[in-house]
């Protein structure tokens, strides 16, 4: 019984995944998950007693900004260093 019910649960989540359509399309999902990412609300909820410090969210907010900024200059650095610039 639960092998069917397996079987099933595969099937219709394949069903879901083959038709989906523009607004929940997987490149719409992995924007969705970035912008949630780099917003810190993946950061909710995950402190003792299901609060959030606001101090550590911002924290959160502020470092992945600067990671990013990071990337940037990191990749203009060598294009620069391989003269493709």
């Amino acid at each position: 019984m639960a092998d069917r019910k397996d079987e099933s649960r595969e099937i219709l989540d394949r069903v879901a995944r083959d038709s989906e359509t523009l607004g929940t399309s997987s490149l719409g999902r992995a924007g969705r998950r970035m912008a949630d990412h780099f917003g810190g609300r993946d950061a909710l909820g995950e402190a003792e007693g299901g609060g959030t410090d606001p101090i550590e969210l911002w924290g959160r907010r502020i470092g992945r900004a600067l990671s990013v900024v990071g990337v940037i200059v990191l990749t203009y650095w060598l294009a620069v260093q391989l003269r493709l610039l």
